[in-house]
């Protein structure tokens, strides 16, 4: 039995303050529309697999993740893929321990080599669990280094990383296909996309891609970057995400071009 039942779950769409941001009382902070309201960036990937398991995958693990999980009510997690080691996309790693006292198991994660070495760093309790002072139950996690253009098979689905520049900081994003399904690239916290990469965003029915804002920034996309970017790639729909607070979700996404929309929270597709 093939692949089936796939779907893609933004976790989050706001960027590292999140939305509402704190202290602030702008039209976007306040609104009442829940799209407006953004955790920080995370997705969700849902599919069964070939002997019909229920699989789930995690992009980044932000902050927020014990709210996101709980609001989309996960109850498993197969592996975690990590787009690079900035703290709005790792500092959720530690609730992952649920799943390891859910599922019995250990849970993979998947990053480039400079992404795992700050997680061994930071989660040092995880990782070197046998220098804690107190025997307590720490997540269980088995570390695996990616190489960009090398998929990844997970229960079926190819995960393959791709070349993305945040800043000066290379990062990756993921190209998911499905035999015989969708095929979607991931591409959050983008300032531009290397040559090399341009191939692994052709024939595309769904692009995630980074917008922070409408002002210049030096480390992710405008919209009008975001949308020249969007129309070159020409996916069948491009949603936008990772955005800041002067983005307001109806106003912005009413003008968008045609296959361009705003993501938001809890959005599947």
């Amino acid at each position: 039995m093939p692949v089936r039942d796939f779907s893609f779950t933004f976790l989050g769409t706001g960027t590292s303050a999140g939305i509402p941001v704190i202290t602030c009382d702008c039209d976007v902070c306040t609104s009442d529309d829940p799209k407006d309201k953004r955790l920080r960036c995370s997705a969700c990937v849902r599919f069964k697999d070939e002997i019909d398991q229920e699989r789930v995958v995690l992009i980044d693990t932000s902050p927020d993740l014990r709210q996101q999980v709980l609001k989309e009510k996960l109850t498993r997690c197969d592996a975690i893929l990590f787009t690079h080691n900035h703290v709005d996309h790792t500092f959720g790693l530690d609730d992952t321990r649920m799943f390891n006292i859910s599922m019995q198991q250990p849970l993979s994660i998947y990053a480039e080599r400079h992404t795992l070495d700050h997680l061994a760093r930071v989660f040092q309790h995880v990782f070197e669990s046998h220098k804690n002072v107190n025997d307590s139950f720490v997540a269980n996690l088995i570390p695996n280094e990616i190489t960009v253009d090398e998929p990844i098979n997970l229960h079926g689905v190819l995960f393959t990383p791709i070349r993305l520049l945040h800043g000066k900081l290379p990062i990756v994003g993921f190209r998911i296909d499905v035999p015989g399904g969708p095929t979607v690239a991931y591409c959050t916290d983008v300032s531009s996309i290397p040559p090399e990469t341009w191939a692994q965003l052709e024939q595309l029915d769904v692009l995630v891609l980074d917008m922070l804002r409408f002002r210049h920034h030096p480390t992710h996309l405008n919209l009008d970057q975001a949308i020249e970017i969007a129309q070159q790639v020409a996916a069948k729909q491009t949603y936008f995400t990772h955005m800041t607070h002067c983005v307001s979700h109806a106003k912005t996404d009413a003008e968008l071009p045609e296959g361009i929309n705003l993501a938001y929270d809890g959005l599947t597709v």
